[in-house]
């Protein structure tokens, strides 16, 4: 889609690009989310493990904790992809 501005001579055309700056608005209200999240989440939390305890902020626990579900599931599928791998490879007939 494109907008032409009136009252420019024709040897100037501008075009309005509305998909670049919804992109760009969307990916500044992300980082001013994000920037939010982390100011908010900055408080200090004690965290007792089996053998030691660490005291760190909030924000820490939460990209921990994300960090090691996106580890375990891109573990388990895979484990998934192997076993059905492995599984069709029992059923062809050698």
């Amino acid at each position: 889609m494109r907008f032409r501005r009136r009252g420019i001579d024709p040897q100037t055309t501008e075009t309005f690009q509305p998909r670049l700056w919804i992109t760009i608005l969307a990916l500044g209200l992300i980082v001013a989310y994000l920037i939010a999240f982390v100011a908010k989440n900055d408080a200090e939390v004690k965290v007792h493990f089996v053998l030691f305890t660490v005291t760190t902020s909030v924000i820490w626990l939460i990209l921990l904790g994300l960090a090691i579900g996106l580890v375990v599931g891109v573990l388990v599928s895979q484990l998934e992809r192997r076993r059905g791998w492995l599984s069709r490879r029992h059923e062809e007939p050698s």
